[in-house]
């Protein structure tokens, strides 16, 4: 199974929409999130493009209440606190927006570990043996090229994603 990784998109809805639309042509059957959307409208290419969604909040998700609104839509969009685990083909993954937030030993209970904040693409091995991997920045406003990551969680594979086209840059 494949599926998207993204983090930190604030707010920049060309780059997140040509990301999900590279994360699908892939293959990639849904989107975990690390956070920091920022405002209720950067969903709104998910919802377009009918791409499941499970992520978590970041710091800077100023309307947490309009974020949900989207979700409660029940349009295959669900937002949880940070940290948060789910469990995708027999993988225990752990979501959260920044490390800090979360003991070692919760780390290392994961098989994955998926995190934003940073807003920079990370893919490493952590002392215990989980896959840790920051997609980067959605965004790209900090480093200048937005990126994801995919994730095959048959084989622990990762695919770093950067857009570098101008097509995005509205």
């Amino acid at each position: 199974m494949l599926i998207g990784l993204m983090a930190d998109s604030h707010d920049r809805v060309p780059a997140i929409r040509e990301l999900l639309e590279r994360i699908t042509e892939r293959g990639a059957q849904m989107v975990l999130h690390a956070g920091d959307y920022c405002s209720p409208f950067s969903l709104v290419p998910f919802v377009d493009l009918n791409i499941p969604l499970a992520g978590v909040f970041g710091r800077n998700d100023g309307d947490r209440e309009g974020l949900r609104a989207i979700a409660a839509k029940g349009m295959g969009i669900d937002l949880y606190e940070s940290p948060h685990s789910i469990e995708l083909a027999g993988r225990r993954i752990l979501v959260v927006h920044d490390l800090g937030e979360v003991a070692e030993r919760s780390l290392e209970s994961h098989e994955i570990i998926v995190h934003g904040f940073t807003h920079r693409q990370e893919t490493r091995e952590t002392d215990g043996g989980a896959l840790l991997v920051n997609p980067g920045e959605a965004c790209g406003w900090l480093h200048g090229a937005p990126s994801a990551a995919i994730l095959d969680l048959d084989t622990k594979s990762v695919e770093l994603i950067s857009l570098t086209e101008p097509a995005w840059k509205v």
